[in-house]
């Protein structure tokens, strides 16, 4: 089996764990597993979800797969050691490390994304700019050289999932799981990055942030 280790922290995004979850438990090879600070529930960023952590980072120490969320709670995490010092460890052996919207923070954080392209949420790139690496507004971004990928804000995850299903097994597989969770993206409206929307709804966005941060 293939250990696919989610962090888990406080105020994360839910999205950004649970839709590469969606993806990566369709496989039977894989077995997913949520960590974090302590055994237990964690609440996401707004508080109206749980997910429980069923492992602490130190009883996952060498997963195969790392795959690191974003949301608010991360700004804490670039300076825990101990998170970081998981991920440092973790890399070292990893078949993949990779991250969902401000997650690269972290991994960058840890040094990983040194000098490198990354990608994160687009409100988020100044943050990872100062953290080492080149932020990019590309969707996915890999190093396989390196075993690492990045993706952006929340929903991208989704896609990074699916292809690092495809590079972990085969292309069929990812296509099997994108099938499973019926991803077929047709949404009523072209406004999901920052080139397609006008003043008004980045006015709308600014104003939802500042309700919830």
């Amino acid at each position: 089996m293939t250990q696919i280790a989610i962090a888990t922290f406080p105020k994360f995004t839910a999205l950004d764990g649970v839709g590469p979850y969606e993806v990566l438990q369709r496989i039977p090879e894989f077995d997913v597993i949520f960590v974090g600070h302590e055994r237990g529930e964690v609440r996401s960023e707004n508080g109206m979800l749980g997910i429980i952590a069923d492992a602490t980072f130190e009883e996952v120490p060498r997963p195969d797969v790392l795959v690191f969320p974003g949301g608010i709670g991360t700004r804490p995490l670039v300076r825990d050691e101990r998170v970081l010092d998981w991920v440092r460890t973790a890399h070292e052996t990893t078949t993949m490390t990779t991250s969902v919207c401000t997650g690269s923070l972290v991994l960058a954080a840890a040094g990983l994304l040194d000098g490198l392209e990354a990608t994160t949420h687009w409100s988020a790139y100044a943050d990872l700019d100062k953290l080492g690496a080149v932020p990019t507004s590309r969707r996915v971004v890999e190093h396989l050289d390196r075993r690492l990928i990045t993706s952006a804000g929340v929903s991208s995850g989704i896609d990074m999932a699916l292809r690092l299903v495809e590079l972990l097994v085969d292309e069929t597989a990812a296509k099997a799981a994108q099938l499973f969770i019926e991803y077929d993206p047709q949404p009523p409206f072209d406004c999901g990055s920052q080139d397609k929307a006008d003043d008004v709804v980045m006015t709308r966005v600014i104003e939802y942030a500042s309700v919830r941060s």
